[in-house]
């Protein structure tokens, strides 16, 4: 039997992106390979998972944790899946779960409900084992933090995710300098052009300060210099006070 820790299960909108604002299923899985500044989920494994009682409630009942793929499944079937734009598999990192993922993907699958999955884009191997299950990708770049670079492992994961509908996100601060920049940008140029790049600004977090609307701008308009599809979208699930 396959078993599988969860975060939460919960219904509201997308917050970021270019389908922002439609609704879906989350189901926030813990753990992550990365320790990224502005980070503001939680990331440890509880001994509960947090099931929300009635969708867009906010209101939360507690089920034991890890639970059983099987379980869980049913879980998920007792939302009216006609109502959502797809099952947004969010974390921490999801891809840390790709064995159990591969278990139960295919039976979400199974009911022609959509799968979109959210990840940092770092983990190329496991993505290729749920590949055949995902419908939408929106994939991190990760600007360098604390002496770590991502760019080999990104364009190997962006290469691996051409045959879905992906898109780039990339979280923007006021200190970033134009050469990182510059590297993120030329890499969705070589691997294509046309992919949707998302300027995500900061929402402010650990001292780190949101950029300013003319660097915003300008960033804008460097990236769209070599690519097609640039576009700027903060955090509206923030602003809007929701999950």
């Amino acid at each position: 039997m396959t078993v599988l820790p969860v975060t939460e299960i919960f219904s509201s909108i997308q917050g970021e992106g270019p389908y922002v604002g439609v609704r879906q299923i989350f189901l926030r899985l813990p753990r992550c390979n990365l320790t990224c500044p502005y980070c503001d989920t939680p990331t440890e494994s509880f001994p509960s998972l947090r099931l929300e009682r009635m969708p867009g409630s906010q209101v939360f009942d507690f089920v034991d944790n890890p639970i059983s793929v099987e379980a869980l499944f049913t879980l998920l079937q007792a939302f009216d899946l006609s109502g959502y734009h797809s099952l947004s598999v969010t974390g921490g990192e999801p891809l840390l779960w790709a064995a159990e993922l591969a278990d139960l993907l295919p039976r979400v699958k199974g009911e022609g409900f959509p799968v979109y999955l959210e990840t940092n884009g770092t983990l190329p191997e496991p993505l290729s084992r749920i590949l055949p299950w995902v419908d939408f990708i929106s994939m991190d770049i990760k600007l360098p933090f604390g002496g770590q670079t991502f760019w080999a492992k990104h364009e190997e994961f962006l290469r691996r995710s051409l045959d879905k509908e992906v898109f780039v996100k990339i979280v923007v601060h006021k200190e970033n300098i134009l050469e990182d920049l510059e590297k993120a940008r030329d890499l969705i140029a070589r691997v294509d052009p046309t992919i949707t790049t998302v300027l995500q600004p900061l929402t402010e977090k650990n001292g780190l300060i949101a950029p300013e609307p003319s660097q915003v701008l300008m960033w804008q308009a460097y990236f769209l210099d070599k690519l097609k599809d640039v576009r700027v979208i903060p955090q509206t699930h923030v602003f809007l006070g929701v999950c």
